[in-house]
Formats: structure tokens, sequence, C-alpha cells
């Protein structure tokens, strides 16, 4: 199915200048899609938020599941 959306000229040429003239804006869309998906797992992929370091992690399993001597 094929939609129409309004965009100011401002907006399509800004896009535009991100293809080349073979490209349509479909193909161009989709180039930058798949780029911010990729970009966003990156950037979650890499992040230190929620993480613990690989010491404290070995503190936690001594504390959880100590040796047995």
């Amino acid at each position: 199915m094929v939609t129409t959306i309004q965009i100011s000229e401002e907006m399509k040429n800004k896009i535009a200048s991100f293809g080349s003239k073979s490209e349509t804006y479909e193909q161009i869309l989709r180039r930058i899609y798949e780029m911010a998906i990729k970009t966003q797992l990156r950037d979650f992929l890499m992040s230190s938020k929620d993480t613990v370091t690989i010491e404290e992690a070995r503190k936690e399993v001594e504390k959880k599941w100590p040796r047995s001597k």
C-alpha cells in the first residue's frame, strides 16, 4: 500500500541530500531508518547504565555460590 505524508519543502530537501539522483525517497528513508536502528542498538549495547564491573559480579557470585574447600 502506498501512502502520502506531508512535509515541508525544507525537510524534503534535507531528506534528498542523503540520497543520490537514482534513489527514491522510499529508499533514502529506509536507509536512514536502518542506520538509526543500528545506532540505537549500538548505544544500548555499549551503555554502562545498570552494569557492574567484573570484580563486582565476581563478588556477587562468591556470595551466592561460595566455593567449597
